[in-house]
Order: C-alpha cells, then structure tokens, then sequence
C-alpha cells in the first residue's frame, strides 16, 4: 500500500494535495484492484499464509517376474497446501491456527501390481486432512495446540537435515512402492484369498509391523492436545494426548558444533484403547478388553557444513500386547518389532543452481507375529504350510539403495533419482499343527524419478 501511495504521488504532484473525493475515490479504486490479486482474509487481526508444494514422480519397479512404470503422487512427502497465521495478543503471547491438505492422485505407497493408482479405499487417492489446530503460545511457557495434528513423537525416527527428507525418507521406506504385492520365489504372485487379481492381498508393506510404518515413529495422525515447551540451550520437550486413549512424549535438541549441525531427538509412546490400537499396531476385535502397544524411537542426523557430508540414523522398538493375546503370540512367536536405518552422503552447492545431494543408504526390519493377516488360501504360492489361514510368524525387510537430487534455487525446485532393492523374510505357522515353514521371496527393485516444487 506504501509503495502504491509513492507512485501514485509520483505520477500526479499536483493532485496528491487535492483531498478532494476525486482522488479519495481513485485511491480506494487502485487499493481494490491490489487486494483482488491477493488472499482476501476474514479480517486484518489475524495474518494468512498460503504454501505447499507439488511432488509427483515416476516410479518403476520390477518384482523377479514383471516391471512396469507408474506416474504417482510421492508418498514420501506428498504434494499438499496449507493455511497458517497468528496475531500477537500481548508481548509474550500470540495465537494461531494451521490447515492443511494432502492430495494424492496416484499413492505410491499403495500402487501395486494389478493397480497402478493405489486407490483400493477411499482415503488413499484424492484429499486427507493432515492438519486442522489451532494453538497459543508463550515465549515463556511454551505452545499448546488443539485438533487433528502430528503427536510428539512425529518424525521421532526420520531427523533429516538433507534434501532426501523431501523424496527419500531412509528410515519409512513403505512410501517408495512397498505396496507392490509378494511373489514367492516359485514365480507365484500372491492372491491372499481375494480373487485372482489379488489387488488387496500381501504387501511389502505388510510385512513391516502390518502398517508399513516403523517401530517408534508416531506419525498417524490423531485428534489430540500437544504440548511443546520453550527451547532451553538447544532442547525442547513435547507431549501429547488424544483419541482415546493415545499418548506420547518426546524430547529433541539441536545446535552447532565445531562446524557440525546436529538435530537429535528421542520419544515414547503408547496407546490402550481397542479401537485406536487398529491404527498403530496389531487388530484387535471389536468389544475385546482394552490392551497396551507401546514403542520406543529416535533419530540423529549430523551434517558438516564446510564439507557438505552428512549422515542420518535411525531406530526404534515396538511391543505389541495385541499380538500376544492371539492365536499366533499364545504359541509363542514374539510380540516385538525392532528397525534401524542409516543413510550418509554429501549435500553441497557445487554449482550456481543449488545443492547436489549425492547418497546411499541401508534399512534393517524384524518383526514378530502378525495378528491382522493370514495367507487365507491353502493355494496360495505364498503358503508353505498348506492349510487355510496360515498365521504369520516372523517378518523381515531389509533394503539398500542410493540416489542423486539437484536443486534449483530461484525456482524452488528439487529435481531427484532413487534406487532401491528390497529383500524379505516370511515365516508361515500352520494354526492345526504348530507346524512353522519359511516362505521364500523375490526380490523387488525400485526407481523413483521426479521433482518437487515449493510455493
């Protein structure tokens, strides 16, 4: 509005003294246009900041048998928009809100085989909700919010401070094409009792805690109340609750040294109710007792700034009470899930456009038994135990892989390359007998190729 004032002034001298209507009525004229081209807002107290970005890709795969190339939304950091602001309300405190929205028109984490979107329900193409709070905050006592959110332990085991964070996390790798069905060594591709297409059978990502998400790591989103304390030399604490019941708790820090930039963080968390228990660990039957999954995680990553090297590490431990009440942990098969991850390169501007990220990276999966899947046919070319409803005993995921990103500053664009080979463990018990058999299988490879861009 200054700068429109000047020109305006510059233009006309003469009538810049004029308050006459004429110039009262031009000004107000030129004020409407300029606001036409911006966000219109509800009011002038409270600010409004619209951002996002756009990550789409290419992702081919090649499962031992069959390859293919899909055009997908990467799952690793989908493309999204988001809402924000906040207004002071006095000298230490202000509040604030955040909305944002996920889109996907292809899920990466989801396409397989027989579906090259990933849409089997509802909420895996299209818009999800990610984030609806709002929150007030003290430079002294720190922030609460209230609403649909990431807990405290959010992102617990996935601290990155390399462009990789954006297409390439190396601790979740479930979002780089781990929903592609398993083929067992013999060739056969699995069906899962669901119709010859098997479109909603075994997954790769199944075999990872049932969810695909790593033990320790908080990332579902939940209705729930969060605390975070102010920073204190570097540290801050946070804590959360929500959904009946679900809790957690985490404490990170971050800060220099000796030419190194570090971010830490460690957390817990733990949830009872039997509903949410379905949404985190294993499945547990409606009107079932109420039952404890608790889990354990952090992450470290160090980058030295003259150098441009950097590694990221990652851990974490999930114990899982639903597991052990079923037919599966009642004949002994473990009720814990343990994972670490570790990726390292170099992150460096080596030319003008922006930084070159050059990495490689290992992932390590073992868990116990799984209560919420079978291999539901005797026929199936997964089942080496040869009865119905084979019960999952053990499962492994072990991954390596590596990968080139490139940036450009003054578009805000990250132009990336991944590889993966992905390599599995399957252990069957037959329900009848206690009998217990591995179930061989195929490797899976994965390139991702594609850019995110930044508005």
């Amino acid at each position: 509005m200054v700068l429109g004032l000047g020109i305006f002034a510059g233009a006309a001298p003469a009538r810049a003294a004029d308050l006459g209507g004429d110039c009262c009525a031009d000004l107000e004229e030129r004020i409407a246009e300029l606001e036409a081209t911006t966000a219109r807002k509800g009011n002038r107290k409270v600010s409004l900041e619209i951002s996002g970005h756009v990550n789409e890709a290419v992702l081919w795969w090649d499962d031992g048998r069959e390859s293919n190339a899909y055009v997908v939304t990467n799952d690793n950091s989908r493309t999204r928009f988001r809402f924000k602001g906040k207004a002071k309300i006095d000298k230490d405190w202000e509040a604030g809100y955040q909305i944002e929205i996920g889109i996907r028109t292809a899920n990466s984490k989801r396409a397989n085989q027989f579906n090259a979107k990933g849409n089997d329900f509802a909420e895996d193409v299209g818009f999800d909700i990610r984030d609806s709070y709002w929150f007030v905050k003290s430079k002294t006592y720190g922030r609460l919010s209230v609403g649909r959110q990431g807990t405290a332990t959010d992102q617990i085991t996935e601290i990155n401070l390399s462009q990789t964070a954006s297409f390439s996390k190396y601790s979740d790798i479930e979002d780089t094409g781990l929903g592609m069905l398993l083929r067992s060594k013999n060739g056969g591709l699995t069906a899962n009792g669901v119709g010859a297409t098997g479109q909603t059978g075994l997954t790769w990502r199944r075999l990872i805690g049932d969810g695909g998400d790593q033990p320790g790591e908080g990332e579902r989103r939940f209705n729930a109340v969060k605390y975070v304390s102010p920073e204190f030399a570097g540290f801050t604490a946070s804590a959360a609750w929500g959904e009946d019941d679900y809790w957690d708790a985490a404490l990170n820090w971050q800060g220099e040294f000796h030419g190194f930039t570090i971010e830490a963080g460690i957390g817990y968390g733990e949830i009872t109710d039997n509903l949410q228990t379905q949404t985190v660990c294993a499945f547990s039957a409606v009107g079932a007792p109420d039952t404890k999954c608790s889990q354990f995680g952090g992450s470290i990553s160090v980058l030295h700034e003259k150098t441009g090297l950097f590694v990221n590490f990652g851990a974490g431990e999930k114990t899982d009470d639903v597991a052990r009440r079923t037919a599966v942990g009642a004949a002994g098969a473990s009720d814990e899930q343990t994972f670490w991850a570790v990726q390292g390169g170099i992150e460096k501007k080596f030319t003008e456009y922006g930084k070159t990220t050059v990495y490689g990276e290992y992932y390590d999966y073992d868990g116990g038994g799984n209560s919420r899947r079978t291999i539901a046919s005797a026929t199936d070319p997964l089942n080496t135990v040869g009865v119905a409803g084979a019960q999952i005993w053990s499962t492994g995921v072990q991954s390596y892989g590596a990968g080139i990103a490139q940036g450009f500053d003054k578009a805000a664009l990250l132009v990336y390359l991944s590889y993966r080979h992905v390599e599995g463990d399957l252990t069957l018990r037959n329900p009848v007998t206690g009998a217990i058999a591995d179930s061989p299988l195929d490797d899976l490879d994965l390139v991702m190729s594609g850019a995110i861009i930044k508005f």
